[in-house]
């Protein structure tokens, strides 16, 4: 009903915690690809950079695996907190609104009034459905909650496995750019030739995602696919830059 409302009104759906159902799979998912794409580009951006600088492929991979552990454990610390945020904000928000519905009755009431007159509700069934609702206080703060404030309520359930899968995607992620540099001594390559790997394996991975992402979820897969490739190669651009501009010998 939360998200049903939220359209009525032409606002994109809040999130609801629905760790079973279609939303609880759109979240892992957002997690997984979060994690997975901020890893990937973080850490491709990297060692452009460093690889820019220097051709020692000890320091490059130095550089990318200290990248990779920081990067995961510090986005499932993000993950883990940020979603204890979201939970503490919902329920000032809701100890706010209860607060109001008790000593400033009057004008909550006319908030709920102006809501549902928005929606072409007038006259009499729009008195009728303001008394209805202010009869009862719960169902009053609900929908000053959801209408007014455009919140859902938020729990901490399965905080920590959410944390953990945006770790652990982020750290698979960050190996991707590094595959080639640890191939580099078995298969003889350059450091040159490693990169030029590098960039067109992380560009197939990030088309890939994003397609799956439209495919999973909603949108066209070719466009989705076509936007995480950009952001991401525009995001590892600036790190080669950076590296060309401090350029060092690697002797």
């Amino acid at each position: 009903m939360a998200q049903r409302d939220e359209a009525d009104r032409g606002g994109a759906p809040p999130e609801v915690s629905e760790p079973h159902g279609p939303g609880g799979v759109g979240r892992a998912l957002r997690d997984i690809i979060l994690g997975g794409q901020d890893g990937l580009v973080n850490v491709l951006g990297l060692i452009l950079g460093v690889a820019a600088a220097t051709q020692q492929v000890r320091v490059i991979i130095a550089a990318g695996l200290a990248a990779t552990f920081s990067e995961s454990i510090a986005m499932a610390g993000v993950a883990y907190t940020s979603a204890l945020a979201d939970h503490d904000y919902y329920q000032a928000q809701l100890a706010k609104e209860r607060r109001e519905v008790e000593e400033v009755p009057d004008v909550e009431t006319e908030e709920i009034r102006e809501i549902f007159r928005n929606r072409g509700l007038k006259g009499k069934v729009l008195e009728e459905v303001v008394q209805e609702i202010t009869s009862n206080k719960d169902t009053w703060v609900d929908v000053m909650m959801r209408d007014e404030l455009h919140l859902t309520p938020v729990t901490t359930e399965g905080v920590r496995g959410r944390a953990l899968v945006t770790g652990f995607s982020t750290l698979v992620g960050s190996l991707i750019p590094l595959v080639p540099f640890f191939l580099m001594p078995l298969l003889g390559m350059s450091v040159g030739t490693a990169t030029l790997i590098a960039v067109p394996l992380c560009a197939v991975v990030l088309f890939g995602v994003g397609a799956y992402k439209a495919v999973t979820l909603v949108g066209d897969w070719r466009i989705s696919g076509l936007q995480m490739t950009l952001i991401g190669m525009v995001s590892a651009a600036a790190g080669y830059l950076i590296g060309r501009l401090l350029h060092v010998s690697g002797s």
